[in-house]
């Protein structure tokens, strides 16, 4: 078994970090292809009913609420970085750490 160190510890989370925003750019390039077949499909077989307006929302309710989930996902990969800073995350568990041990008495 392979000693822990602070390398070790590095590279899983940068690991993981890279993981996530894999994830998050297969995730944006699946809505950009799936919605841009979608719309040349509403293109060439929708119903056009004369009088009546080409464009409806309901034809992009789909694009509408992957666009929100896309959103989340973005959000839940880059926002906590932007709000809590690169060492927020280590602070804090060395501060749980401390009070922990301090309740141990």
């Amino acid at each position: 078994m392979e000693p822990i160190n602070n390398k070790n510890i590095k590279y899983e989370r940068a690991r993981k970090r890279m993981k996530e925003i894999k994830g998050f750019y297969i995730h944006a390039l699946f809505f950009v292809l799936v919605n841009i077949l979608l719309i040349i499909m509403k293109v060439i077989y929708g119903e056009h009913v004369v009088g009546e307006p080409q464009i409806k929302i309901s034809q992009f309710l789909t694009i509408i609420l992957w666009g929100v989930g896309l959103l989340a996902h973005g959000l839940s990969v880059f926002l906590p970085n932007f709000i809590f800073g690169k060492n927020w995350e280590e602070k804090k568990i060395r501060e749980l750490m401390e009070r922990n041990r301090n309740l141990k008495i």
